[in-house]
């Protein structure tokens, strides 16, 4: 089984009754559940109880409380509106009695209609970089074999445009750009692939915004608060897509991030948006 086969595990939901799933939570490197994880399972849990012609064009979700590994969550799920061309739904992970997350999704038919977009950055193609697993083992006994260990365990590789150096006090410009994919390949139809680029999605939004203040990663504490995310174009997340981000701002312990997620050959297919804390470690 490959590692986005397990991830594809990992995100499908048992239906324990109408309108509620339950989900399991698998330790990546915290006790605390990893954001990526439940925008997916929220968005699985969704998209179950939508037509299948419709598809998920946005999504807005606030993390409340820090998720338990040990426990599972359960996604209940409010069928807002069912109309024409649009359908809304309203997604609450509760665990242990309390909500731990919300979020408001928002699915659409196919139609026809105005069509544009900005261009791509000019950046090196994937086959010309190396991945970030790969460039940790560069930096040695640095890394502590915890983090090498959840890098080779992630389903998703990365490969950074920009050489990252989080455990050094550098000063950088707040924008990053990371190619990504998949672990594997997705057989699944266009609902599988939005759900898995929306977990890939909470990686290097709140790293971005780390890359003003000559701080490393060891230095602070970092907790996603909201997500935002726009499904644009159709494609296929067992591909090389380039995340252009940037950070246009941090203030009052909190960095905003904004993403634009494009395939390979230049076609805009998502935009994500991110606030989150950021606090230096006392």
């Amino acid at each position: 089984m490959t590692k986005v086969d397990e991830l594809i595990s990992h995100i499908s939901l048992e239906q324990i009754e109408e309108n509620i799933f339950r989900g399991a939570s698998k330790e990546i490197g915290s006790k605390r559940v990893f954001g990526g994880q439940v925008l997916a399972q929220a968005l699985r849990a969704a998209t179950q109880t939508v037509p299948l012609e419709r598809k998920a064009h946005s999504l807005h979700a606030y993390f409340i409380l820090p998720g338990d590994t040990a426990a599972p969550i359960i996604y209940n799920v409010d069928r807002t509106r069912d109309g024409k061309s649009f359908t809304t739904r309203r997604v609450r992970a509760v665990q242990h009695g309390q909500d731990i997350f919300v979020m408001a999704a928002s699915f659409q038919k196919r139609q026809n209609g105005f069509d544009h977009q900005i261009p791509m950055p000019n950046v090196p193609d994937p086959d010309a970089l190396i991945t970030d697993q790969e460039l940790a083992v560069k930096f040695g006994d640095a890394v502590p074999e915890a983090v090498l260990r959840m890098l080779r365990e992630r389903p998703i590789e990365f490969k950074p445009v920009e050489i990252p150096d989080l455990l050094t006090r550098v000063k950088n410009m707040p924008f990053q750009h990371v190619w990504l994919k998949a672990k594997g390949s997705i057989d699944e139809d266009q609902s599988m692939h939005q759900q898995v680029l929306a977990y890939a999605s909470d990686y290097n939004l709140l790293t971005t915004a780390m890359r003003p203040h000559e701080v490393s990663i060891m230095d602070v504490q970092l907790a996603s608060l909201d997500h935002a995310m726009w499904f644009h174009r159709d494609f296929r997340a067992d591909e090389w897509l380039l995340y252009a981000l940037e950070s246009p701002s941090a203030s009052n312990s909190r960095g905003f991030t904004r993403g634009n997620v494009f395939t390979r050959d230049g076609k805009l297919v998502a935009s994500v948006v991110q606030e989150g804390l950021i606090r230096m470690k006392k």
